[in-house]
């Protein structure tokens, strides 16, 4: 086991120019421009698919938070008992544990809630609407099947609705949209890594001449793996660097977050969130070496 000092010191040598066995790679081709912009796209997937699943956690959370604490008890009663079983509600949510503040709907704040669907010239006061009551819980919680029990007792036409099937789908849906997520992330690390290792057995090949003198020479296979897997890895760097930084500047120049506007508008990183691109071209860096280094020995196994 490498002490991390140790392995500070391998990355640095291996990332410390080396003219001798650069030569051994062709600095231009195919083969490079395939690497660069091959892990430089991917990164700017990845930027996006992080940003994505990001932005669903916030905003199931934020969703899941603002409706965590509060309930509501619809009533139904007749208007001439309407007053009275209102009254008679708020008694006993005022008298409940766990109940830090109830107050009726007006009929204006009720206007608000329907005129999205039948506009503002709705006549509340000559419908039969329900009351809606607003309940507040405290960090201590209420029970609210025994809140249920007693609202049965005191007024049997009002209903409790405690946001429960509402939260339930948000949690799953920000559940599924983060495995989505780093499904995404998984699948474009392995098309990269496919990629990378299709450009360096088209190297390897291209070059088998260059491979049987440096041979002939005394060359080990493990130095001529190196120089291969060196150029390759920092090629993979630097384009996962590029096109993490391109995928940072589009987020950023993404709308901000708004609430009429709601998960289209508040794609994006928050806080920390934004130190999480500048792990991908390590991790690009990481999946380049692997993938190089394996098919290096492998086709120069091949040309023995």
């Amino acid at each position: 086991m490498m002490r991390p000092s140790q392995m500070i010191a391998a990355v640095l040598a291996f990332l410390r120019p080396d003219p001798q066995a650069d030569r051994v790679v062709p600095p231009s081709g195919h083969s490079a421009w395939l690497t660069g912009f091959t892990s430089g796209a991917m990164a700017f997937l990845c930027v996006f698919a992080l940003a994505l699943s990001l932005a669903a956690g916030r905003l199931a959370d934020r969703w899941s938070d603002a409706l965590a604490r509060t309930a509501t008890i619809r009533l139904s009663a007749p208007p001439e008992q309407m007053q009275v079983q209102t009254e008679a509600v708020l008694a006993l949510l005022a008298t409940t544990p766990g109940i830090e503040r109830a107050r009726a709907l007006t009929d204006a704040e009720n206007l608000a809630l329907l005129e999205p669907w039948f506009g503002p010239e709705l006549p509340v006061a000559d419908l039969p609407l329900p009351r809606l009551i607003e309940i507040t819980e405290d960090a201590s919680g209420y029970d609210s099947e025994g809140l249920r029990q007693r609202l049965s007792a005191e007024a049997p036409g009002a209903v409790l609705d405690d946001h429960t099937r509402w939260r339930r789908p948000l949690a799953e849906a920000a559940g599924r949209l983060r495995l989505l997520g780093w499904l995404s992330i998984l699948l474009i690390g392995s098309a990269m890594a496919a990629m990378v290792t299709l450009a360096a057995n088209a190297a390897l090949a291209a070059n088998a001449q260059v491979i049987r003198v440096l041979r002939l020479v005394g060359a080990k296979d493990a130095y001529i793996a190196r120089a291969f897997v060196r150029r390759f890895t920092l090629r993979a760097l630097a384009g996962a660097a590029a096109g993490a930084l391109a995928g940072m500047v589009c987020v950023f120049l993404l709308p901000s977050a708004d609430a009429a506007g709601g998960f289209l508008t508040g794609l994006g990183f928050a806080g920390a969130g934004w130190l999480l691109p500048f792990l991908l071209p390590p991790l690009a860096g990481g999946v380049a070496f692997l993938a190089t280094r394996r098919a290096a020995l492998n086709k120069l196994r091949e040309l023995t």
